[in-house]
Parts: C-alpha cells; sequence; structure tokens
C-alpha cells in the first residue's frame, strides 16, 4: 500500500494489539455545502475503529492504562460542535487525526454517514484509514 492508507489490523495477541471501537454514534451536526445544509442539524451517524498497541506491563484495572472509547466520542463532539462543517471527508479526517494523537492508536478507521440527504438511500457518506506515521 502507499501513502498513509493500510489495512486495519484489529486485535492480534501476537502483533500485541487491540481493538477499541465506537459504533453507531448518532449525532446532529451542521455538515453540508448546500445552503439549505447551513440552516440546521442533520443527523451523521459515525462508527470508528482503532488499533491500539497494548501496554507492556498489567493494565491494573485503571482508566488511564487504556484508550478511552468515552474520550474519544467526547472529541468528536467537540469537533462538531466547533462549527460548520463542509463535507464528511473532513469530518472523518479530524476525527482520524485526533484519534492518532493518542501515541497508542496505531491505525484509525472512520467512517461518517449522513443519514438524510438523499430520501432513496439510507445513508451516503464516507470511510477512511489513516495510519501513524
Amino acid at each position: 500500500m502507499t501513502g498513509n492508507v493500510h489495512p486495519l489490523k484489529i486485535a492480534s495477541a501476537a502483533q500485541s494489539l487491540r481493538h477499541v471501537f465506537v459504533r453507531d454514534l448518532t449525532l446532529d451536526a451542521s455538515i453540508g455545502i448546500y445552503d439549505h445544509e447551513r440552516e440546521g442539524a442533520q443527523p451523521v451517524r459515525i462508527n470508528i475503529d482503532l488499533t491500539v498497541l497494548e501496554a507492556a506491563t498489567d493494565l491494573g484495572d485503571n482508566i488511564q492504562n487504556v484508550v478511552c472509547y468515552e474520550a474519544v466520542v467526547k472529541k468528536v463532539k467537540a469537533i462538531i460542535g466547533a462549527g460548520h462543517i463542509h463535507l464528511v471527508e473532513t469530518l472523518a479526517e479530524q476525527i482520524a487525526e485526533n484519534c492518532l494523537m493518542d501515541e497508542r492508536v496505531k491505525v484509525a478507521r472512520v467512517r461518517v454517514e449522513k443519514l438524510t440527504p438523499i430520501p432513496e438511500a439510507s445513508s451516503v457518506g464516507v470511510e477512511i484509514e489513516r495510519i501513524r506515521s
């Protein structure tokens, strides 16, 4: 593969990888390129898969020793709350970039779906995968 897109390695004991995920996070977002999309928020569904390097030591049942999915969700909410975004691609990139700020996260796969723009479709959107360089 070229660039920063690689296959996601999910939960591998041999490679000491853990899979942290957020499924079907549905939020209202000000997103879109059309004037009517600036008039109000619309529902988006977000799925996040993170490949996380496991610690070499025991977790000690301590939240500080893991990538916290609640913290990931709070960051997504902050990105959406920061203001209007034109493209689902931009939202996905910002989420992935934010997830990769945690050095334990090696790969981030993010799917962003708009749920109402095309009546004949249940959703439209984009999925990206980014790897720590």
